[in-house]
């Protein structure tokens, strides 16, 4: 039971210290951002990582960034960053542009896409 309760005091101390830096966030997007978490290994919000920076991609032309090196897939792919993009993109990276450097398997859980997608969105 101690080591439960370490672990649940880990993530809320880890996750309360990615939300300092974010804008006011409803529940959805809390949990969003606790689940970035997982993204932030490549990605985040304020610049980029070994992904590129996703700050502000919610409405936003995919492979914009010109110092990043996108895939030749994404780059071609003509894709704008909207809400069914970015869910089928949350879910299964590859199945919706195969030949992306994307190494993530996706969230295959609705209330996870949505979560994460609420995140995104609040960094608009």
């Amino acid at each position: 039971m101690k080591n439960k309760l370490a672990l649940v005091w880990l993530a809320v101390s880890f996750g309360s210290m990615a939300l300092e830096s974010a804008p006011a966030q409803s529940p959805t997007a809390a949990r969003g951002a606790l689940l970035f978490q997982t993204c932030t290994a490549c990605h985040n919000v304020l610049g980029d990582g070994v992904g590129p920076d996703l700050s502000g991609i919610y409405g936003q032309r995919a492979a914009r960034n010109p110092r990043f090196d996108y895939s030749e897939a994404l780059r071609t792919s003509d894709l704008v960053w909207d809400e069914a993009t970015l869910r089928a993109f949350i879910r299964d990276p590859q199945a919706l542009v195969k030949g992306t450097k994307m190494a993530f398997p996706g969230y295959p859980d609705e209330a996870d896409i949505e979560a994460v997608l609420a995140y995104l969105k609040s960094y608009r």
